[in-house]
């Protein structure tokens, strides 16, 4: 069995955890820590590590409810407080999100959640995202538990950005280290003939802004590329061929499979990732085996992202920095 600690100075060793890589460029187990404990500062301090150098790390046989959940998450940041949530989220607990709440989402707009689905990941690439990354100031993190999973299938992949921009060749990096694009959210959804009511809801409540294309991570300083399949829609400047054929290239390298890690989740486990360095892939396989898959998650609330060049992200509608 190989070990790891999460940084160079011996951090985890030090608090009695171990990290164990998952991938060769991203996703690491820790092991040795109760979540629902009282955890001291160099653990914290170590599991910060292991999450800026892997970019998600995962935790199994955890204990958590509700309240030890934010608990945590407190220890990291703050939690971000969603206006509006689902029937299925704790309505006690408002900094937890239950995922089951999207089952409800396509029956606001008069579809089954299948064609929800559908009509929202057309193509290969368009599940692949950050969370909320049509805002200014994305979440900087996400927790995520799992109460009830299925017996097979709902697995989650993530991607390192950091690892796929470093991955890209000299003249591409400098290429798109200037370029900024147009984040929105509803882009790629494909409408319903005639009248669409979740289209009237994207119009209603739209949600945009112009981020860099490579940010700068605020804490490690690495050059991050910020792309992905379920926001971005036009390279600011570029016409829309240009823009299709860079992003479609970009895209493509950002899940790329080496930059991935797919974790199988039990009851129990945690998965931690860093919203400014990651994408990810919801499961698309288990919809139809009938079983259930109950999530919480928390955000933390993140900044907002500033290009290699120093200019911050540039809010166009439906968001300000700090308010959900």
């Amino acid at each position: 069995m190989t070990t790891d600690s999460a940084g160079t100075d011996g951090t985890a060793g030090a608090a009695g955890i171990e990290v164990r890589p998952a991938a060769g460029y991203i996703g690491a187990e820790i092991h040795g820590v109760d979540l629902a404990g009282e955890l001291d500062d160099a653990v914290i301090a170590a599991v910060r590590a292991a999450l800026l150098r892997w970019k998600v790390v995962f935790f199994r046989e955890q204990h958590l409810d509700h309240a030890a959940h934010v608990r945590f998450a407190r220890r990291f940041g703050e939690p971000v407080l969603l206006r509006r949530r689902g029937g299925a989220s704790p309505q006690d607990v408002p900094e937890i999100e239950t995922t089951a709440d999207r089952l409800e989402l396509g029956g606001r707009f008069g579809m089954e959640h299948d064609e929800w689905l559908r009509r929202r990941r057309h193509t290969l690439l368009r599940g692949w995202h950050c969370d909320h990354g049509a805002r200014v100031d994305p979440p900087a993190a996400t927790i995520l538990r799992a109460e009830t999973v299925p017996p097979y299938g709902g697995d989650t992949t993530w991607s390192n950005l950091a690892a796929a921009y470093a991955g890209l060749s000299a003249p591409v990096r400098a290429f798109v280290d200037g370029l900024r694009a147009e984040h929105r959210l509803g882009v790629g959804y494909q409408p319903r003939p005639g009248d669409d009511a979740y289209v009237r809801h994207l119009l209603e409540h739209q949600i945009a802004t112009e981020h860099p294309l490579v940010r700068v991570h605020p804490e490690t300083g690495e050059r991050i590329l910020f792309v992905n399949g379920y926001y971005v829609e036009q390279i600011t400047g570029l016409s829309r061929a240009e823009s299709r054929a860079v992003l479609d290239m970009l895209l493509e390298q950002a899940v790329r499979p080496e930059y991935t890690v797919r974790f199988r989740w039990e009851p129990g486990s945690v998965a931690f990732w860093d919203n400014r360095a990651t994408i990810h892939l919801a499961p698309g396989d288990n919809a139809h085996l009938g079983h259930p898959r109950i999530m919480h998650r928390v955000m933390l609330a993140g900044d907002v992202p500033a290009g290699v060049d120093g200019r911050p992200s540039l809010a166009i509608t439906g968001s300000a920095p700090g308010r959900w």
